[in-house]
Order: structure tokens, then C-alpha cells, then sequence
């Protein structure tokens, strides 16, 4: 979900096989549904992309100037032997020490078979103005960025335009299910297991993405962290990460670029990301040394590299002793007033909804915090009931994918039941000391009762699991 540039109560939400739709947002206060024409998407470049369980249609990013210039970028993943334009450089070759005749199949998926795109599209043509496009062209403008994967796994694929910097921040997994076997987050020639920032705006001439070496349409930024380290690949912001999966510039603190990346078999990690930073992959796995089974591609020394060590993170066996973590899905500095005890906290996940935390910075810009799990609940007067599991009384979310926040900076989760929303302790009969709002929950349920929850014919719903993060030990109160 991205909110739409105009600064509305509007937002794009995309899902994996590659559907956009447009939507509009709510009011907290309202106790509403949204919902959104199914059969009428945004966009649809379904044709064009590989859905399966850890591809598809995986990030979109609207330019800063949307609202004059109407572009936008989209990354997904394709297959080559499916899909006509599907083409690019592999990511194993020469260059890394590494040959793609000598990787063999991955469950009958040839090396570099599969693809990571980044491409722009854009609404011009559709509406009068960019802000007033309800569709726009499925063909797209350029591509600007391609590299297939040697494996099937940890290709991550997320896309954010940098807010002091306006350029494009590309997020790439180590390309494998385990062990990076290659050390490609490790090797500075590579460009799996980064992150890239790219300028989309200054595009190159025909000789310098030949001189460069680049792999797409885009220029470097001058600044980038190559200046400082001549072994770094031109198009590296920061190298040693897994697979990273979902991550935020704080909206007051554009400094503040937290990731999270997800671990092996031990440890799931938030780490904020800096110039040229190193976060330890496959040396470490969040703080704990990692020992690899296979490693064709060699080792790299933890004397070797000064490694930045993980924020915010947990243990595997924290999340649930029976199943685990399955993988951890980073968040975002809560900075909405609509829960202002909430106010700064930085919230997180994991995919299998066990458990949500919250992370509190010791002294405002120390850059140290600590962290609690919360248990959430749905708040009474939801407007859909939530559902539960026999003997568990927290709501049943199915899977936490995304988390992100409206041009409200409400925070919303993104799950396989739903779009969910945090709401105000006056929902859940808690009051913040911070708060001015002080209706009852009386008065909430008097009007949400008098609110239809028919679906138009049509539609389909999106449903919000208004919850309450509370620093308080009441916990995670939701609405949905």
C-alpha cells in the first residue's frame, strides 16, 4: 500500500500477480469500510509478471513529482521462458566468480531463469492531470533496472524514493534460500544482498552505461558510496543483507532508513541502514556468527569486515516455541496522533502473526533502543467482527506481508485477511494521557451499529483491523 501523492485520504494497494487498484482511506472516526472496484483495477500487468509464492509483483514507488510528471515505478519479478521481454544480465558470472553452467537447476528453474524488473510506467495520457488518473498504461516507458537471479530464493524486490535525496532505493536479497553459497552479499562486485541508489532523473548516454558496466537506465548519484570505496559496485548504498523485506524512512527523521532482513535459522533482524554500511551477511546472522554448510563461492573473515549490528530483532524461538518466526516484516516510526502514546515508537513483525513489537529509542537520536512484544485485540466495535483460533485469543490475521502508513501516518498491516488500521484507545475503553479525544466507547458503538455492512455488488471490501498499540501493559487493542 502507498498513499497517493496528491496528499488525499487516497492510496494504491497492489497485490502479488500484479494488480493495482486505487482506493479511498476512511476515516479513523468513521467506523466504514473501504472498498475497492475489483473488476477495475489501476493497472493490471499480470501478462508480464511471474506470481508464485515468493515472486510476483513485489514494490511500487510513485516519483516525488507525481502529481506533474504522472510517473511511477513498479518491481516485479518475470520468468524469461514465459514472458517475451523478459531479458537481462544473470547475476552470477565473471565479474563474481561465478558460472551459471555450474550451479545446476533449482527445482527445475534454470540459473537466472527468473528475473528482477524495475520499470516505470506512467498515467499521462489517461487524465487531464496526473492527480485526476483513475487508470493508467500498462505499457511501460522504460525499463530501469534488470538482473537475474541464480536461485529461486532471496530476492527481495521493495522500492523507495529516498525523501532528502529524491533517489530510487532498490532493495535486493542474496539471491538463495540458504547459506548464500556465492557470498554475493559480501562481495562488493555483486549486487545481490544490497541495497542500490539510483538516480532515475539524469539518465546516462549509451557510453557511460557501456563505460559504467550498468545494468539498466538510470545514472549513479555522485555521492554514492563508490566515492569512498573504489572495490564497491558504482550502484551500492549499503551490502551484507539476506533478504531484505520491507523498509521505511522515518517521516520526521529522513536519516532514520530502517530495514528489516530476514534471517536463516536463528535470528530475525532490523537494522538502520547508512552510506556504505555493512550488516554482517553471511558473516553474522543478526549478532550471532554464521557458519555456512556450502561456500563454492569462499568466505569472508568477521576480522575482515566492521559489521553494523542489528537495532531490533529476535531470537526464532521468541515468536512461537512451536512454529518459530517464519520471517520478519520491518515497519515504520508511528507517527500518527491517532494513538499519541504510540507516538515514536518504531513497529514490526512477523509473517506468521504471532506477535507484533515495538521499539523505543533509549534518548531521542542515540540510535539506541530496546524493544517489547505486545499482544494486540480487536477493539468492540469494530465494524467486522474479528475471527479467532480455538484456544488462542488473539485475532486470526493469516499472514502479516507489509506494513505502511497513509498521508495521515496511520499505520495500516497488510495481511492475507485484510487491510488493518491502528486506532484510538477510546475504541478499546483505554484512554492515552496524551489524548484529547475522549468519546465513549458507548458513543462509538451507537454509531457504527447504524453503519450498513452490505457490499455493493461488485466491490470488493478492504477490510481495517483498527488496532491499539499501547505502551501501557493493556497491549494491542484492534477495531476491524
Amino acid at each position: 500500500m502507498v498513499p497517493h501523492p496528491d496528499g488525499s485520504n487516497r492510496v494504491f494497494l497492489s497485490n502479488q500477480p500484479g494488480k493495482i487498484w486505487l482506493a479511498t482511506i476512511p476515516s479513523e472516526q468513521s467506523n466504514m469500510n473501504s472498498k475497492v472496484m475489483e473488476a477495475k483495477p489501476f493497472l493490471d500487468i499480470t501478462d508480464n509478471v511471474l506470481f508464485g509464492t515468493e515472486f510476483g509483483l513485489m514494490g511500487m514507488a510513485f516519483h516525488p513529482n507525481f502529481v506533474q510528471n504522472g510517473r511511477f515505478f513498479l518491481s516485479y519479478n518475470c520468468d524469461k521462458l514465459k514472458h517475451p521481454r523478459c531479458s537481462g544480465r544473470c547475476a552470477c558470472n565473471t565479474d563474481v566468480a561465478c558460472d551459471p553452467a555450474r550451479l545446476g537447476s533449482d527445482n527445475g528453474i534454470s540459473p537466472c531463469q527468473y528475473l528482477n524488473v524495475v520499470a516505470e510506467f506512467t498515467v499521462n495520457g489517461t487524465a487531464s492531470k496526473p492527480s485526476l488518473a483513475k487508470s493508467a498504461s500498462p505499457l511501460e516507458v522504460r525499463r530501469i533496472f534488470t538482473m537475474g537471479l541464480p536461485y529461486k530464493g532471496g530476492h527481495a524486490g521493495q522500492i523507495l524514493f529516498g525523501p532528502a535525496d529524491g533517489y530510487l532505493y532498490v532493495m535486493t536479497g542474496d539471491g538463495s534460500d540458504q547459506d548464500d553459497p556465492y557470498n554475493f552479499a559480501q562481495n562488493k562486485k555483486s549486487l545481490l544482498g544490497k541495497i542500490l541508489r539510483l538516480d532515475i532523473d539524469n539518465l546516462p548516454s549509451d557510453k557511460e552505461m557501456r563505460d559504467q558496466d550498468l545494468w539498466g537506465n538510470y545514472s549513479i548519484p555522485r555521492d554514492n558510496p563508490y566515492i569512498n570505496d573504489k572495490d564497491l559496485e558504482l550502484e551500492i548504498w549499503a551490502l551484507g543483507l539476506r533478504n531484505p523485506w520491507r523498509c521505511s524512512f522515518d517521516s520526521e527523521r529522513p536519516s532514520y532508513f530502517l530495514c528489516g532482513d530476514t534471517g536463516q535459522d536463528q535470528y530475525e533482524e532490523i537494522d538502520l541502514i547508512v552510506k556504505g554500511g555493512n550488516y554482517g551477511w553471511r558473516v553474522y546472522e543478526g549478532p550471532i556468527l554464521f557458519h555456512p554448510l556450502k561456500s563454492p563461492g569462499g568466505n569472508t573473515s568477521s576480522s575482515s569486515i566492521n559489521s553494523i549490528f542489528p537495532v531490533l530483532g529476535y531470537n526464532h524461538s521468541e515468536v512461537d516455541k512451536k512454529s518459530g518466526s517464519a520471517s520478519i516484516t520491518g515497519g515504520y516510526f508511528y507517527r500518527s496522533m491517532t494513538d499519541p502514546c504510540m507516538y515514536g515508537r518504531y513497529v514490526y513483525t512477523d509473517l506468521y502473526a504471532f506477535s507484533v513489537w515495538v521499539g523505543m529509542e533509549s534518548l531521542e537520536n542515540s540510535r539506541n533502543f530496546t524493544s517489547a512484544k505486545i499482544p494486540f485485540r480487536c477493539a468492540h466495535n469494530s465494524p467486522m467482527q474479528c475471527t479467532f483460533v480455538d484456544g488462542n485469543p488473539m485475532p486470526a490475521l493469516g499472514y502479516i506481508f507489509s506494513l505502511a502508513e497513509d498521508n495521515n501516518k496511520d499505520l495500516f498491516f497488510l495481511t492475507t485477511t485484510g487491510v488493518y488500521r491502528v486506532a484510538r484507545p477510546s475504541h478499546c475503553n483505554f484512554k492515552c494521557s496524551k489524548s484529547s479525544v475522549t468519546a465513549s466507547v458507548n458513543d462509538k458503538l451507537h454509531s457504527s451499529s447504524s453503519m450498513s455492512q452490505k457490499n455493493v455488488k461488485g466491490q470488493k471490501p478492504v477490510y481495517f483491523l483498527l488496532f491499539l498499540l499501547l505502551p501501557y501493559p493493556a497491549g494491542l487493542y484492534f477495531i476491524m
